[in-house]
């Protein structure tokens, strides 16, 4: 009986405890209460009930009242500094000092209901960090010796190899040594359908194993992986603020002070020089401190700023910082590097031209000769063929010119045309032509011989990303300029750029020339430049607005203001437009709540506008602003449709 009896009270307890201690749920359990007051003062009112109406006034008082005085107090004592929820609660006693209780109630219920509503949108940016932070599995199953171990996320080592079982996720950064398997990667690149992995591949932290007990090899320690690195920039997004917002939160301290001492000046003015009744005077002045409160101008951009990098997020688009949204809102240049950011960075076979036998017989030979490199071409050719390569030995790399090996008793070889030279084979015009045919549209050539005869030409390409010829479209017609840089060949970066119809190429690039050429670009307006490499980290720096591939290294995801989490170029032009409706709302609300704050602030000042109207105009616009900026949360263009990207290429003007 004593158990049951001490049981039953703790889980109301512990509900009221969780209730209370996230600012959300508190926040509408306080505005529902302060408007319960209201509601029951205006009734009671009505019914003739004075008792009745005190007790609902003084419940909504302190419920609307209490939680901003001690807010206010809070930032007084810790921060000296005066700030809107002091200017409120003076302005609520103010109203009750002149008879106006119930105009003073409506000011607290806005007030809390903005205030409310302003957590919430909060609260959405940080469920993006707690979604990361349930990705991350408190350790793993490691083989040490003959034994395998369970170790916590801080004990796990480089070189440690992990055991990951069906339906769990990898700890850390690692390659993949025992097994296959298909591996779920969406909450990390975005990509919907599981990835296959075989020895050799990468996995990275966070994504979820699908089938079968992997063995894998891990490359970072945990607190450096993909997975920690997002959460750190997530982290970081919250707690940076654009210009535009920093403006506003010092505009709060001064002009409150400001506030605060014209009262007395007003009421002054008002009762001593122009004649007023102190009673007027006074109304006047509570009237004019209710109407100037700068709630809306303080709340509204970070409001719209959080809401929008919410919607980003949610959409694969990380920006770092309120900063980077502004930024991008108002580039009219794109950057793009070529390698790895509008090609997919690894080579491909796209032809191979038989001289002698069948074209299976060509990729055989080819396979056989390359299966056991490691170079980028020869990646390329096997990973094209799917039959069984010929049985080629004795292979040997030669340096800069190709390979060579045996084939039943003759000499094979793939190579350049020393290699060729060198082997005793001639080029005919015919393979000229072809070379020069194959070669002027940016591809890189190899030669594949029997002997001292050539028997087949192969071609290999860095190939643009499906999405790379729509996403540039798609950028032009929302007006931007876009260039390619790019530390290529002239051939190679403008076969890429006439492929995905970049108008502007730059090409045979070092970094320091890629810096060189952002900064003459900056001089004709805003650039945003995107890139994935080593070697764009300078640029991503210099320009007004980096962009990084989530797959590039790990200095361009540090230089760059924005990610594109899922290598998702499509993604650009959606986040170029919601950077321009985030940029749009802003001005908006800061057009209406500084409009507010003169037309009304002055009609008050010649007793044009009773208080009830003050409290309607300026809480009212500060809700309005409020829901203006949570507007962005729904945001959902990111991307051209189909049938968009089919019609004939109208650019939109800059202004648009």
């Amino acid at each position: 009986m004593g158990m049951v009896q001490s049981g039953v009270p703790r889980q109301p307890n512990r509900v009221l405890s969780l209730l209370w201690s996230n600012p959300v749920p508190r926040g509408f359990l306080l505005t529902g209460l302060t408007l319960v007051g209201l509601i029951g003062e205006l009734a009671a009112a009505r019914a003739g009930q004075d008792g009745l109406e005190q007790v609902f006034y003084l419940v909504a008082f302190l419920a609307g009242g209490v939680p901003s005085a001690l807010a206010a107090l809070q930032t007084l004592l810790k921060e000296h500094k005066l700030d809107v929820n002091l200017l409120m609660v003076i302005a609520a006693l103010g109203a009750l000092s002149v008879g106006q209780a119930a105009d003073g109630v409506i000011l607290l219920f806005l007030f809390s209901l903005s205030n409310t509503l302003q957590d919430w949108a909060f609260t959405r940016t940080r469920r993006a960090i707690e979604a990361l932070m349930a990705l991350r599995p408190e350790g793993a199953t490691v083989r040490r010796g003959d034994q395998e171990v369970w170790v916590s996320l801080e004990d796990l080592q480089v070189g440690d190899l992990m055991l990951v079982r069906p339906g769990e996720r990898f700890a850390a950064d690692a390659r993949l040594e025992e097994g296959h398997t298909y591996v779920d990667e969406s909450a990390i690149t975005g990509e919907s359908v599981p990835v296959h992995k075989g020895p050799g591949d990468v996995l990275k932290s966070g994504t979820l194993n699908g089938q079968g007990v992997v063995a894998a090899r891990v490359e970072r320690p945990a607190s450096e992986s993909t997975l920690a690195r997002l959460i750190q920039l997530v982290e970081a997004a919250r707690a940076a603020k654009s210009p535009t917002e920093q403006f506003a939160a010092r505009l709060e301290g001064p002009y409150t002070l400001a506030v605060l001492l014209s009262v007395p000046l007003i009421y002054g003015l008002m009762h001593y020089l122009l004649g007023l009744s102190s009673a007027e005077a006074w109304y006047r002045a509570m009237t004019f401190l209710v109407v100037a409160s700068p709630c809306a101008v303080v709340i509204s951009t970070p409001v719209a700023v959080l809401s929008a990098m919410a919607a980003g997020a949610r959409a694969g688009v990380l920006f770092k910082s309120g900063a980077a949204l502004e930024a991008l809102a108002q580039a009219r240049i794109v950057a793009f590097d070529k390698t790895g950011t509008l090609t997919e960075g690894r080579m491909r076979l796209v032809e191979l031209l038989p001289l002698e036998g069948s074209r299976d017989q060509a990729h055989a030979l080819a396979a056989g000769l390359e299966r056991y490199s490691e170079h980028p071409i020869a990646k390329a050719i096997t990973a094209a063929f799917s039959g069984e390569a010929a049985p080629v030995t004795a292979v040997q790399a030669l340096r800069g010119k190709g390979i060579v090996g045996e084939l039943q008793g003759q000499r094979v070889w793939a190579g350049t045309r020393i290699l060729a030279e060198e082997q005793g084979a001639s080029l005919s015009a015919f393979v000229q032509a072809h070379l020069e045919r194959l070669e002027g549209q940016g591809f890189t050539t190899l030669l594949l011989g029997r002997e001292n005869r050539i028997v087949a030409l192969l071609a290999v390409a860095d190939t643009p990303r499906p999405e790379a010829a729509a996403a540039v479209k798609a950028l032009r017609r929302r007006g931007l300029r876009v260039v390619m840089l790019s530390g290529d060949r002239l051939a190679v970066a403008q076969h890429i750029a006439q492929a995905i119809g970049v108008p502007e190429v730059r090409a045979e690039l070092l970094p320091e020339e890629k810096l060189r050429i952002i900064a003459d670009l900056r001089a004709e307006g805003r650039v945003a430049m995107v890139g994935d490499g080593v070697n764009d980290a300078p640029a991503l720096v210099s320009a007004d607005v980096g962009i990084s591939m989530a797959a590039g290294s790990d200095v361009a995801l540090e230089s760059a203001d924005a990610v594109l989490m899922n290598n998702d170029l499509s993604r650009l032009s959606g986040a170029l437009a919601l950077a321009r409706a985030a940029n749009r709302t802003v001005r908006f609300n800061l057009l209406l709540a500084l409009s507010v704050i003169v037309v009304v602030g002055a009609l008050a000042l010649l007793g044009q506008v009773p208080l009830p109207l003050g409290v309607l105009a300026h809480e009212g616009g500060t809700v309005f602003v409020v829901m203006m900026g949570l507007r962005l949360l729904g945001f959902r263009d990111f991307g051209p449709s189909p049938s968009e990207l089919k019609e004939p290429l109208e650019l939109e003007t800059a202004a648009s």
